[in-house]
């Protein structure tokens, strides 16, 4: 049975929009037929105004909520460096970005459903309680839910803020033994079969394995596949399948 808080059914969530310019990234087409919700880069790592606004009118047309996806200021990188910035550069940022997005909400009538930082920031704001202080202040002027780790500064600020949280499983990254994920430059292909069948033992077990075989407890509400993964779309179909399997399979009777 599935870990206490874990649904039988959580959502698959997709990071999404993030080109620039005539450069585009993911595969959010086809992630958009199989996903819940979508993370939308706000322009500092990934998405230009054009970008943002394709996105939104996307999602909207599969009815897919959409939710804010701030970086750091990093396109260079594409969000994935680490800097040293003080909690009132980090408020600042992210209301930044977020200001951004909700632009383009207005515009294709849609409302803001999360906040979820992205890359680096996520790392480094889960380690942070003052930093995550700056995500949570921002989620809660918008009345939002933040999407993150269970279990670190995501979960704990949230909670002592009164901000709601969602907790996430990744399937195409891998954890290390202390339960962070291991977060590398470049995307790497993910097998779909071993996508669903972490999603299934996560389910079934509470439990997800890290690189060494330890075995980490995952509480979670929403699993994360990311859109500029090779095979993405497979992976994203192989998780909803075994999503819907789980909670058919916990839906029959005794």
């Amino acid at each position: 049975m599935a870990t206490p808080g874990t649904p039988t059914r959580p959502t698959v969530n997709s990071d999404m929009g993030e080109g620039i310019g005539l450069h585009r990234f993911g595969n959010d087409p086809e992630l958009l037929q199989v996903v819940d919700l979508a993370n939308v880069a706000c322009g500092f790592h990934a998405g230009d105004p054009d970008t943002m606004s394709a996105t939104v009118a996307a999602a909207v047309a599969h009815d897919v909520a959409i939710g804010a996806h701030p970086s750091l200021p990093d396109q260079w990188g594409f969000g994935r460096r680490a800097m040293v910035l003080t909690p009132e550069e980090v408020e600042s940022l992210v209301r930044y970005q977020v200001g951004a997005l909700t632009g383009f909400l207005l515009q294709h009538g849609a409302d803001l459903h999360h906040l979820k930082p992205h890359g680096s920031l996520y790392g480094m704001v889960a380690k942070d309680p003052a930093l995550m202080e700056a995500v949570a202040a921002v989620a809660a002027d918008h009345r939002v839910p933040v999407l993150g780790m269970a279990g670190t500064a995501h979960e704990s600020v949230c909670a002592e803020r009164g901000v709601p949280f969602v907790a996430e499983l990744y399937v195409d990254l891998d954890y290390n033994p202390e339960g962070g994920l291991i977060i590398q430059r470049t995307p790497h292909a993910t097998d779909p079969h071993a996508a669903a069948e972490r999603v299934t033992q996560a389910l079934a077990e509470g439990v997800v394995r890290a690189v060494d075989g330890t075995e980490l407890p995952m509480r979670f509400e929403s699993v994360c596949v990311h859109s500029d993964a090779p095979g993405a779309p497979a992976v994203a179909r192989a998780v909803r399948e075994a999503v819907d399997a789980q909670a058919a399979a916990a839906d029959r009777p005794d």
